[in-house]
């Protein structure tokens, strides 16, 4: 038996209630931590090559036409990438309905981390909860004293939000020096943030609101809920496609269709088909069919006779019925949504014209309204609110950490980067020429206030954290 699996046998179930974060992670988080990690780097490359094409006289003109291009799905005269009844853009495309798949993927992790994650015990959860209401209700107030009277004040939300994937891979910088608590710290914080974001676009981002198709999404939805409850449907084909008429009545109905997104992932099945015991009592049964002295035989000339095939088939069949689909959906998306969407979405919404730009504009306006609820409003309300909770004694500490990495991390809190230019859209991307260019104020306000949140996460974690690998990183 290994090192590893005598320790697993010898915990103590209360390990897992009242030992802080992270000292023990299944699989399947580090797997996304992973994900998110690396998926940064690529989201880095894509934000600064959308700066860089935006900044290219002659290309800019075809990066920004690029976008307007409509879009068709269509059946006679029914296109199914309409909204309102014209045809969708390709930004529209990316931002309605890519990003609703990217929401869909947040649905599924907030109901994993609910179910068996780190929301699933209130004591392991509370603080990163608490971290996320005061790094969401700090920027929020600081950005509306900044902004109050002004054409921008709608633009309120646009500094509550922390990207995952872009702090993550800060951390991932600084490698195995990073206790394991710490990134599960700021996984959880962002996941409760992204649960703010999604109320918020639903609340104030909905609007014209078209009662038949809400009552058609609602049909589409309970068809879901009793799919998977009653009839015990575990095909992903059938949430998928049913999913797929969810967010287009949602897309015409005036509520945003991200949240689409959230509410059918809602209804995914998290109980698979088999439970583990008889998935091995299959794989037992069938491995016991192939002889042991026949191996060198097995598959000659790489083909499997008919039985041999049957027999695996058994295995395969088996396999893919013992991860429940809400798991086996998170798994698959999570490359899609990490390696693709997200940095087309950044490509397409991160390129601003910086060449007619005055400096002044940097320190003024809105640009400065989200920089400084991205940097000092949200370093100062995740670290408070978690400061308080602590000593408060109603949480306790991340395992193997101290305020100054708690600092470092609750700096990184202010990269906002993906779902802030998100709501940056969702806020002024209709108001015409002005909206256009509080639009394109806004985002350079979101990326310098990312850089810095970033810059200054990483040099106080670079300078805080243990000099050697953290040995809880090595476990």
């Amino acid at each position: 038996m290994s090192h590893d699996s005598s320790k697993r046998e010898n915990r103590n179930p209360s390990d897992f209630e009242a030992g802080g974060f992270g000292h023990h992670i299944f699989y399947s988080a580090r797997q996304a931590l992973r994900h998110h990690a690396t998926g940064g780097n690529v989201l880095i490359f894509a934000t600064v090559l959308a700066l860089v094409v935006a900044n290219i006289p002659g290309v800019n003109a075809i990066y920004n036409e690029f976008w307007n291009q409509e879009m068709r799905l269509q059946i006679g005269d029914f296109n199914l990438l309409s909204h309102a009844g014209h045809p969708m853009t390709v930004l529209q495309f990316i931002n309605d309905a890519l990003m609703a798949l990217f929401f869909f993927t947040i649905g599924l992790e907030i109901k994993r981390e609910v179910l068996v994650g780190e929301l699933s015990s209130f004591r392991q959860a509370f603080l990163p909860i608490m971290g996320a209401i005061g790094g969401m209700v700090l920027p929020v107030g600081l950005y509306m004293f900044f902004a109050s009277g002004t054409d921008y004040a709608g633009g309120a939300a646009i500094p509550m939000a922390t990207d995952i994937a872009f702090s993550l891979g800060v951390l991932a910088i600084l490698g195995s020096r990073v206790p394991l608590s710490l990134k599960i710290f700021l996984t959880t914080l962002a996941v409760v943030d992204d649960i703010g974001g999604i109320i918020v676009i639903a609340v104030f981002y909905s609007s014209h609101i078209h009662l038949a198709f809400i009552g058609y999404a609602a049909i589409c939805l309970a068809v879901l809920i009793v799919g998977g409850a009653v009839f015990k449907i575990q095909s992903k084909m059938f949430y998928m496609i049913v999913g797929g008429l969810v967010w287009f009545f949602v897309l015409n109905s005036g509520i945003h269709p991200t949240i689409a997104g959230v509410l059918v992932a809602f209804c995914v099945p998290s109980e698979p088909v088999f439970d583990p015991g008889k998935y091995v009592g299959i794989i037992r049964s069938s491995i016991r069919n192939f002889d042991e002295a026949d191996d060198e035989h097995l598959g000659k000339d790489n083909i499997l006779n008919h039985e041999e095939l049957d027999w695996l088939k058994q295995i395969e069949s088996a396999s893919d019925k013992v991860i429940s689909p809400l798991q086996d959906l998170e798994d698959s998306l999570h490359p899609v949504i990490n390696y693709l969407i997200i940095p087309l979405f950044a490509f397409a919404n991160a390129g601003i014209f910086l060449l007619d730009i005055d400096p002044v504009t940097i320190v003024s306006g809105i640009s400065l309204a989200i920089i400084i609820g991205l940097v000092i409003g949200k370093f100062v309300g995740i670290f408070l609110f978690s400061f308080l909770t602590v000593k408060l004694r109603l949480a306790p500490m991340p395992d193997r950490s101290n305020w100054k990495m708690i600092a470092g991390v609750s700096m990184l809190g202010g990269i906002g980067f993906t779902v802030s230019l998100f709501i940056a859209n969702l806020s002024f991307g209709d108001l015409g020429a002005s909206g256009l260019a509080l639009l394109n104020d806004a985002k350079l306000g979101i990326v310098v206030g990312s850089l810095l949140a970033g810059v200054l996460g990483y040099i106080l974690l670079s300078r805080f954290l243990p000099k050697c690998d953290s040995q809880e990183s090595t476990k």
